[in-house]
């Protein structure tokens, strides 16, 4: 029984509440009061409408202005570089410029590396990382989101398409399909953001996101160990046992050339990146190290040729800015519903992670980003790119980390990081001729290695088990059953816990601390004492159709508990107060409930009594019948009113 250690005995009960008993009768007993004012149906729903999907209040800043002054606020909402380009200065210009082209350092390799990822041609990658930043500059309100492919998403869409569709026997079906996919990501993106929906994204909770993602990144390096072993026949399976099974099975085709070349560039970049972990003033040490590396290894690459000695390199590139692509989105056949489907799973990742990591930077620098804009901007930007021969794109943590410790001031770094991809798709894609493949294998692993969170996963069992458990189920998931499956069961877990805190509320048996009229759960404070007579329970949310009738089982079932502890002493139970101070919201399910187990409990010779209900409460409970059934000697402002009201009537104490 909760709270046991919280018994006194009979004599200590009856002295202790004798004096209790000579303050609660010096004690006024209020009504419980109506909200103020009575609103008419459509005003209560256009309040609880703002509520739901304007809790920001958007439109506050036109109000009382003219005209004019509202047309330049419009403009600046829907474009925020209205907003900071009036005030934009030339030291600013400075700081992105320098922001701009570190950013551009890591974007090249990675953006070739990530459309490798998702078994799209890499010139794919340089394109995605020229339009959709410059379109992000104009729609975007994050001053250090860094635009371009992430790993996540890259691997997601490649694995989702590449069950349907070979990308080396159907290229330009798989092509038109990532095109696609990035279209309807895109317009799922804008439309959440447009419609104020938002909050739907915040349904994978961050435990199963980071045990996904922390999967992810595992498969994400196993699967690169094909270019850093040098092996030609490898699984195109994305679980843990197929691909090392793959890789022990292909042993004979391991080539030591580009073991020694990929490990070598591995380890620099992973020391490299650990020297900036360390020391954050030497951000630049790893964020130049990926470019360093392709053009080192391309260097080596020429020198000795390498592709004769069994380390395969990129090959063409073609020159020139994005050709369009309008004409190669896939809007009918057979494989349309895999276009829809692979583009709102990999919209739904990456724009949580381009949100997660626009708010995280945006608390570093003390202001605001507006969630709902970002998805607009990140939709359009997606949109646009899918017409411009690019594939999904986000904000990046680890191109955006750069970005603020390079002294980013506004959006202008992604323009400067375009230019500088713009000038190397013009002039220097024959440079990349001679880039081996293993290098690719090393950026990729040294990125998504550090989405793995072991001490996060040690801090969730230290505080909830719960979210522990939908840790390693994401995690493991997408290990053994498949990065499809890993995410399902991560948004199942997500929405399963949301179920159980709704259907099984939490419900406490409170005490009155000594020497005060404060009511306390037994469980948490063991200096709070049972009042003899009563059974004072505290019910933590909202009652409601989904967790009315198991509400009304656990209260019964602490009344029996009450009853059989009750029997042993002689102060037999005569009333069960609910405390209602946590109960937000009741609708029809959770008033009858309340009638009924008014009811039921009278015919045990046992009184109902409510009290402390919040405003929603008490004018649900005025509106129906229940108002009647309880308003005369059944409800309270407080606890302590209740006890004191009917103990003076009672005369429980002498």
């Amino acid at each position: 029984m909760v709270g046991g250690s919280n018994r006194v005995t009979d004599k200590d009960l009856e002295s202790q509440f004798s004096l209790h008993q000579q303050n609660l009768e010096q004690m006024e007993i209020h009504k419980v009061a109506l909200p103020q004012g009575n609103q008419s149906t459509w005003k209560s729903l256009k309040q609880r409408f703002g509520e739901v999907f304007f809790p920001d209040d958007p439109l506050h800043q036109f109000k009382n202005q003219t005209f004019f002054k509202k047309l330049v606020l419009g403009l600046q909402y829907f474009f925020p570089i209205f907003h900071w380009g009036s005030e934009y200065s030339l030291d600013l210009l400075k700081s992105d410029a320098i922001s701009g082209l570190t950013i551009a350092s890591l974007a090249i390799p990675q953006g070739i590396s990530y459309a490798k990822l998702a078994n799209l041609p890499p010139i794919i990658g340089l394109y995605s990382s020229f339009v959709p930043p410059l379109i992000y500059s104009v729609l975007g309100s994050s001053r250090d989101l860094a635009v371009g492919p992430v790993s996540i998403a890259s691997l997601v869409m490649g694995s989702m398409l590449r069950d349907a569709v070979s990308p080396e026997q159907q290229p330009m079906l798989y092509l038109q399909l990532a095109f696609t996919a990035t279209f309807f990501a895109g317009v799922f993106q804008a439309s959440l953001g447009f419609l104020r929906l938002g909050f739907i994204v915040d349904f994978l909770s961050k435990p199963t996101l980071i045990g996904f993602m922390g999967g992810a990144a595992i498969i994400v390096s196993l699967q690169q160990l094909k270019g850093l072993l040098g092996i030609v026949h490898f699984t195109t399976k994305m679980q843990f046992i197929p691909v090392m099974t793959s890789v022990i099975q292909h042993r004979h085709e391991w080539a030591w050339q580009t073991i020694v070349m990929g490990t070598s560039f591995l380890l620099f970049l992973l020391i490299t990146r650990h020297i900036s972990m360390r020391r954050p003033k030497l951000f630049w040490v790893s964020a130049a190290a990926p470019l360093s590396c392709v053009i080192l290894s391309t260097i080596v690459s020429f020198a000795f040729k390498a592709q004769h000695h069994g380390i395969t390199v990129i090959g063409h590139l073609q020159k020139g800015v994005n050709p369009p692509s309008v004409n190669m989105l896939y809007f009918h056949g057979s494989f349309l519903g895999l276009a829809i489907k692979t583009g709102i799973v990999t919209g739904i990742l990456s724009l949580t992670e381009g949100i997660a990591v626009g708010r995280t930077f945006a608390s570093l620098k003390n202001y605001q980003i507006d969630g709902n804009k970002e998805m607009m901007a990140i939709g359009i930007m997606n949109m646009a790119g899918s017409c411009a021969s690019c594939y999904v794109t986000t904000g990046s943590f680890s191109r955006s980390a750069v970005n603020y410790n390079a002294g980013s001031k506004t959006a202008v770094s992604n323009i400067v990081m375009a230019s500088a991809v713009l000038v190397t798709m013009l002039f220097l894609m024959p440079l990349f001729y001679y880039t081996p493949n293993v290098i690719l294998s090393a950026i990729i692993i040294t990125a998504v290695i550090g989405l793995i969170d072991f001490g996060a996963a040690i801090r969730l069992w230290k505080v909830d088990k719960l979210d522990f458990l939908a840790f390693t189920s994401a995690f493991f998931g997408v290990l053994f059953i498949s990065v499809q499956g890993g995410l399902a069961i991560a948004i199942g877990i997500s929405v399963f816990k949301i179920l159980i805190q709704v259907t099984r509320p939490n419900t406490v048996v409170k005490g009155v601390i000594p020497g005060s009229h404060s009511y306390r759960s037994l469980g948490q404070y063991k200096e709070a004492l049972r009042v003899p007579h009563f059974l004072i329970l505290g019910i933590e949310s909202p009652i409601y159709f989904a967790n009315s009738t198991y509400l009304q089982e656990r209260i019964l079932r602490w009344v029996r508990e009450e009853e059989e502890t009750a029997q042993k002493s002689q102060y037999p139970i005569k009333y069960v107060i609910l405390d209602m101070a946590a109960v937000s919201g009741i609708d029809t399910s959770g008033l009858d409930t309340l009638m009924e187990l008014k009811k039921i409990l009278a015919k045990r010779s046992l009184e109902l009594v409510l009290a402390n209900p919040v405003a929603a409460v008490a004018e649900k409970l005025y509106k129906s019948e229940a108002w009647e059934l309880f308003s005369s000697e059944g409800l309270y402002m407080t606890v302590a009113e209740a006890i004191a009201a009917i103990s003076s009537v009672e005369k429980f104490y002498p």
